[in-house]
């Protein structure tokens, strides 16, 4: 083979590894990130996903090298931040807004991120895409909520409950499938907001 008809060749494959639609890789994100919530991340294999949309295992292995890498670009591309544009006027508006907010976090994202949770202290990339998709962006937008808060003169700037707020609401998250095997739901989330969060930090 020539030279020149090498680099079709090349050019040829490089483009048939690349012609996967959009909604194709969505499908496979989608896909993937389900059998992790069902099944747990050690029992999801590129063999089991591809069994699933149709398509060869090949096909994953060309677009994304390893499972967490996959798993990785899955995340990244289902990012979706819940907490991001609440502003009612008043942080006790808001943070109740949160809790109605939040509800949409529990249930299936706290069942990925607790099937996750081993995966992502073996695998930098993988905490990496996690932290990215789940946990900073929801913090940024919390931390945006009290920052305003704190303009307005609602709550103190060395208040001692602001540094927990963040880790009292996305531990009830997290604890209560554990402590009483059911997920935080929109209810739970307004009571925890109303008898935690509001009065510590002497809002009405």
């Amino acid at each position: 083979m020539t030279s020149q008809a090498a680099d079709a060749a090349h050019t040829g494959a490089a483009s048939r590894r690349s012609k996967l639609t959009p909604e194709r890789e969505q499908e496979f994100f989608e896909a993937v990130l389900d059998q992790i919530r069902d099944c747990g991340y050690d029992a999801v294999t590129m063999e089991g996903v591809a069994a699933s949309t149709r398509c060869s295992k090949s096909t994953l292995y060309r677009q994304w090298k390893t499972k967490p890498q996959f798993v990785s670009a899955a995340l990244r591309a289902t990012r979706c931040v819940r907490l991001a544009g609440i502003d009612t006027g008043s942080l006790t508006g808001d943070l109740r807004a949160v809790a109605r907010a939040a509800a949409d976090l529990s249930g299936r994202d706290t069942r990925l991120l607790h099937a996750l949770t081993h995966a992502v202290m073996q695998d930098e990339e993988l905490q990496e895409a996690l932290r990215e998709t789940f946990v900073e962006p929801e913090l940024d937008a919390l931390r945006e909520i009290l920052r305003r808060g704190v303009e307005r003169g609602e709550v103190a700037a060395d208040h001692p409950a602001l540094p927990y707020v963040a880790v009292q609401l996305f531990g009830a998250l997290r604890v209560r499938p554990v402590l009483e095997g059911r997920f935080a739901d929109e209810e739970y989330l307004k009571g925890f907001v109303e008898a935690v969060l509001i009065p510590s930090l002497g809002l009405t």
